[in-house]
């Protein structure tokens, strides 16, 4: 009975070594048959990897583009055929580094940010002309209404307007202290209104990231806060004009607050961006549709967030030295007409004539 049972043994190992010797032999074969374009493939990759595809030349990209689609091949024969572990992590490694190459896009930091500030972002925004209403429609209906409630209560001031933005220009002061607030010898004050510039920054910033953020929920809390800075707006701006300061004020929010407001808007829009894909993700789901419309939305909130960098200089430097309300339309507008110039046109494909030359 021993003897029976150490035959069976014996056998079923010589069984396991032979199984194990034919696949060594298979791998190796297998290796054999393949491995020069395997290392004409890394070879290739290799000095793509150090120099950039750019130094390849065309029979070494030609090369490269077989050489990958070999690999994937041999690849998926080593795994149906289960050849040893070593072979296909060897293949995997090699299939991967290949596909960043033939498919990473080949292009330096400072190329990517030029193109997307020459093409993605104008893009997006031309994309986004239905969240792009949606955003300044929320923006300019608060300033209406908090233009109008203030004219008939001035006492919705307080209500819309903090303390800490108010920094005492009230309905109750005087015009003369209102004027001055606008025409004073700023230079002399710089710590006071480059502490007051600084907040007013913060506070927008912290504004534009929350209308952006809370617009995947269906764009309402993202409208509600873009038409409650509208309300702000509207009401100081009544308040000036009560004192016969409409010119001066409007003047003196148009060289910083064309492109701050303009920023709000436009963070409203990535938000309603989001907020859509919700609503009415179309053929999508909502799921697919949101990752499709975030694209387009990250991209706005960038520009929002440039605008505001762009804002926050034009209030601290500009606005402190400048005291003729001409320039300070022209400034402020002007601005306003580089932002719609530069968003309409760039990135646009010049139109090619495909018919044949006469």
């Amino acid at each position: 009975m021993d003897l029976g049972i150490d035959s069976r043994t014996e056998t079923g190992a010589s069984i396991n070594v032979g199984a194990i010797q034919t696949d060594l032999l298979r791998s190796a074969r297998f290796r054999v048959e393949r491995e020069a374009h395997w290392r004409q493939l890394d070879d290739l990759v290799t000095r793509a990897e150090k120099g950039g595809a750019a130094t390849l030349g065309y029979d070494d990209v030609r090369n490269l583009a077989s050489g990958y689609r070999q690999a994937m091949n041999s690849l998926s024969v080593a795994r149906d055929i289960s050849l040893d572990r070593a072979l296909i992590a060897y293949l995997e490694s090699l299939c991967a580094r290949a596909y960043l190459v033939v498919y990473a896009p080949q292009e330096s930091l400072g190329g990517l940010i030029t193109r997307l500030l020459v093409q993605g972002i104008p893009q997006a925004a031309r994309r986004s002309a239905l969240p792009l209403f949606i955003g300044f429609l929320a923006l300019i209906l608060g300033a209406a209404a908090g233009y109008r409630l203030f004219t008939h209560d001035p006492s919705w001031f307080y209500t819309f307007v903090p303390p800490d933005m108010a920094d005492q220009r009230t309905p109750a002061a005087s015009a003369d202290y209102l004027r001055s607030t606008i025409y004073g010898d700023e230079r002399h004050e710089s710590d006071r209104l480059a502490a007051f510039s600084a907040f007013l920054f913060s506070h927008n910033t912290t504004i534009v990231v929350f209308i952006f953020a809370l617009g995947v929920f269906m764009s309402v809390p993202s409208f509600i806060l873009t038409f409650y800075n509208g309300l702000m707006l509207g009401a100081f701006f009544a308040m000036f004009s009560r004192k016969g300061l409409g010119y001066d004020i409007f003047a003196w929010l148009s060289i910083h607050g064309v492109t701050e407001l303009a920023a709000i808007a436009i963070a409203c829009a990535g938000g309603a961006r989001l907020g859509l894909a919700i609503l009415v993700p179309g053929v999508r789901t909502r799921r697919e549709a949101l990752r499709h419309q975030a694209h387009d939305a990250v991209k706005l909130a960038i520009l929002a967030a440039l605008m505001l960098v762009v804002a926050a200089f034009i209030e601290g430097v500009l606005r402190q030295t400048i005291q003729d309300p001409i320039w300070r339309l022209g400034i402020g507008w002007g601005m306003g007409v580089f932002w719609v110039s530069w968003l309409l046109f760039s990135g646009r494909e010049s139109k090619i004539s495909r018919g044949p030359k006469r």
